[in-house]
């Protein structure tokens, strides 16, 4: 099992504190729970959390999302041009945001079963089953 997540999913993950946060651990978790599984996610991803902790100077939710993206099973994939081919046509199939395109378009090259999101829109990606989070 290979579980795609985006940006706002882990920082669900990390951040928690809402009834969505909490739903985004249990699907996680529920996702994950055979040994084999592992979640990927795009280093635009990585980018995208660390900015608010950066500019904040909060060196603790940085170390958090860090030790989010050194985890065993999180792979942090790059944005090669194999992804960025397929963010294209995503985006234009889609009428998608680049980041949004970038992340479906990573989780497309490698393989996930699932793409886990708090964006209901990515819905209309047919290409990936997209799971997305409710409090």
């Amino acid at each position: 099992m290979i579980l795609a997540v985006d940006a706002c999913t882990i920082i669900y993950l990390v951040e928690g504190g809402s009834p969505i946060a909490s739903a985004a651990v249990e699907r996680f978790r529920e996702h994950l729970g055979d040994l084999g599984a592992r979640a990927v996610c795009s280093r635009l991803a990585r980018l995208e959390c660390r900015v608010g902790p950066l500019r904040a100077g909060d060196s603790v939710l940085l170390g958090r999302y860090d030790a989010f993206f050194r985890r065993r099973r999180v792979d942090v994939l790059e944005v090669s041009a194999a992804v960025i081919e397929q963010a294209t046509e995503l985006r234009a199939r889609y009428r998608l945001k680049t980041p949004d395109a970038i992340h479906l378009a990573t989780a497309i090259e490698a393989k996930a079963d699932v793409f886990l999101t708090g964006d209901a829109d990515l819905k209309r990606c047919g290409e990936l089953t997209i799971d997305v989070l409710r409090p």
